[in-house]
C-alpha cells in the first residue's frame, strides 16, 4: 500500500482525517477557521459546552523517533493554539504522531517547499498536508475570541488590571447585563485570577479610593503585590492602587540617589516612599486615609525601611505646612554640614487635584535666615484634557504658584488615562522667589492668575469620576 493510502486508512478507520480538496479548505479559512459557534452571541449566562467546535487544519503524520529533530524546525509554521496539542497520537500505532500545522501558514494537499519541506523528506516523511479534524472546546478560546463571540459586536472588554489575585474591570453601562460572564471568562482564562471586581462610576469619599462590586470569584480584597523590587500589602477594597503606574514609579525612583530626602504627599501605601528608601534616601511619607498610612507603615516593616520612612496621616495641604516647612527649615539651618549635602524632592501623585496644592509653597519660608538653601524639586502628577497637554499643564502650575517656571523644568507625558485624556507629570525646583514671598505678591512678569476652581483647594476631599481615578 501506498503511503498516501495508508494515510488515508487512517483517517478513515479513525474518522480524524479528512481529504478535501484544495478550494474547499480555502473557502473554510476565508470564513475565519478559529471562530466560536455562532450560537453564542448574546449569552449572559456562561455555557461552556456551546463553545465545542470541530475546524479542519492542515497535518503531517511523523515517525516518532523523527518527533526532537523536526519540532524546533518546524515550530514557525505549526499550529498554535491555547490548551491545544500540536502533536497528537494515533491509536494503535506507537511509531507515529500526527504533527498540526497553522492553517494560516499551510495549504493541505500542496507540497511543503524551501527548507521546512526538504527537512521533512530527510525524515522520510511525505511532506504533503492532509486535512484533520481538530475538536476545540471552550479551552481553546482565549478570552478575547469569547468575549467577541458573546458580546455584542464593538463591545468586547478584555482589558484589566491585575493586583495580585484580583482583576480589576472598569465596565460600561452597556456592559452590565455581562458582567457576571466577562468576570467568570477572565478568572477562566487567567492563572492565578480568583476574584474580579468591577469599578462603580461615581467616587465621593475622602481618601481617593474607588467603590467597588464583586462580579466573579471569592470575596477576598487582601493583595500582595511586588513593583520595582518590594513587597506591599494592602486591602484592595480600602486603598489606591494602580498597577498601570509601576514604570512612572521607577522612573521617580530612578531620579534619587541615597541621602536625598523624599516628602511624599500622597504616599498611599508607598510605591513611591518604599523603593526611596530602598535607596538609602530619607523618606516623609503622608496619607490622609488611615487605612493607606497603616498599609504604609507595615509596608515599610515588610520590607524593612522603617528606619528611613517617618509615616504621617495628615492632610496634604497640612503636612506641607507644618511637617515638611519644618524638616526643610531644621535641615538648612542644622549644624551637621552632612544635613545640607542632598537634594530634596516633594512628590505630589494626586493627579485630580495636586496641581491645586501648590500654592501651599507661596510664603511657606518667608521670614526664615536659610543659608545656602537649595530648594525642592517637585514632581507634580495632573490631568489634561487639553490639546497640547504639556503646555496645558505647565500653564495651571504656573498659574497657581504665581511664577514662571524655571527654563530647566521637565513635563514628562505618564500615560493616557482615556480617550482625549492624558496623565502628566511636570518636574521642577521650586522657584526661591515663591518660597519666599509675601502672600498675595505674584511675580509682575506674569498675568494675573485667573480665578481657579476653590472646592478641592483647601482639602483632600472631593467628588471623583470612574475615569478621574486611573492614575
Amino acid at each position: 500500500m501506498t503511503l498516501c493510502g495508508r494515510f488515508c486508512c487512517i483517517v478513515n478507520r479513525n474518522k480524524t482525517f479528512l481529504q478535501t480538496t484544495v478550494s474547499r479548505f480555502l473557502l473554510v479559512m476565508t470564513e475565519n477557521l478559529f471562530t466560536p459557534p455562532p450560537g453564542v452571541r448574546g449569552m449572559e449566562v456562561l455555557d461552556r459546552q456551546a463553545f465545542n467546535l470541530t475546524v479542519q487544519v492542515p497535518a503531517i503524520k511523523i515517525p516518532t523517533k523523527a518527533i526532537g529533530g523536526l519540532l524546533k524546525p518546524l515550530r514557525s509554521i505549526l499550529l498554535k493554539r491555547p490548551n491545544t496539542k500540536k502533536l497528537v497520537d494515533i491509536p494503535d500505532d506507537q511509531l507515529h504522531k500526527v504533527l498540526l500545522f497553522d492553517p494560516d501558514k499551510v495549504v493541505p494537499e500542496e507540497h511543503l517547499t524551501g527548507e521546512h519541506g526538504k527537512l521533512l523528506q530527510e525524515n522520510g516523511v511525505t511532506a504533503v498536508p492532509q486535512l484533520y479534524d481538530l475538536q476545540l472546546g471552550y479551552e481553546s478560546w482565549t478570552a478575547q475570541e469569547v468575549l467577541t463571540a458573546i458580546l455584542p459586536e464593538g463591545e468586547v472588554t478584555t482589558a484589566f488590571s491585575r493586583v495580585g489575585h484580583i482583576a480589576h474591570l472598569n465596565l460600561r453601562d452597556h456592559q452590565l447585563p455581562y458582567k457576571t460572564l466577562i468576570g467568570q471568562v477572565i478568572m477562566d482564562k487567567n492563572q492565578g485570577i480568583t476574584s474580579v471586581v468591577n469599578k462603580t462610576n461615581i467616587i465621593n469619599n475622602t481618601f481617593r479610593f474607588f467603590s467597588m462590586e464583586l462580579i466573579a470569584g471569592e470575596d477576598k480584597t487582601m493583595v500582595t503585590v511586588k513593583e520595582n523590587h518590594c513587597s506591599f500589602e494592602f486591602d484592595f477594597a480600602q486603598v489606591y492602587w494602580n498597577p498601570r503606574l509601576g514604570t512612572e514609579h521607577e522612573r521617580i525612583t530612578n531620579k534619587l540617589s541615597a541621602r536625598d530626602v523624599v516628602y511624599d504627599v500622597f504616599a498611599g501605601v508607598g510605591p513611591f516612599s518604599i523603593p526611596a528608601a530602598r535607596k538609602r534616601c530619607e523618606v516623609l511619607a503622608n496619607d490622609l486615609n488611615p487605612e493607606s498610612y497603616k498599609w504604609l507603615v507595615h509596608n515599610t516593616k515588610l520590607n524593612k525601611v522603617q528606619d528611613r520612612v517617618r509615616t504621617f496621616n495628615m492632610d496634604g495641604r497640612q503636612f506641607i505646612q507644618e511637617v515638611v516647612k519644618k524638616d526643610m527649615i531644621d535641615r538648612c539651618q542644622g549644624e551637621d554640614a552632612d544635613l545640607q549635602d542632598h537634594t530634596s524632592h516633594v512628590i505630589m501623585n494626586l493627579p485630580a487635584m495636586a496641581v491645586e496644592f501648590l500654592d501651599v509653597f507661596r510664603g511657606l519660608l518667608t521670614g526664615e535666615t536659610l543659608p545656602e538653601y537649595r530648594p525642592p524639586m517637585i514632581h507634580c502628577h495632573t490631568f489634561s484634557k487639553a490639546d497640547d497637554p504639556a503646555a496645558d499643564a505647565r500653564r495651571r502650575v504656573e498659574e497657581v504658584l504665581g511664577a514662571a517656571l524655571p527654563n530647566d523644568h521637565y513635563i514628562h507625558r505618564v500615560r493616557d488615562v482615556a480617550p482625549n485624556k492624558e496623565m502628566m507629570c511636570v518636574s521642577f525646583q521650586m522657584p526661591l522667589e515663591v518660597l519666599l514671598t509675601h502672600q498675595g505678591e505674584t511675580d509682575p512678569s506674569e498675568p494675573d492668575r485667573k480665578k481657579l476652581k476653590t472646592d478641592m483647594k483647601r482639602k483632600d476631599s472631593c467628588t471623583f469620576s470612574a475615569e478621574d481615578v486611573q492614575y
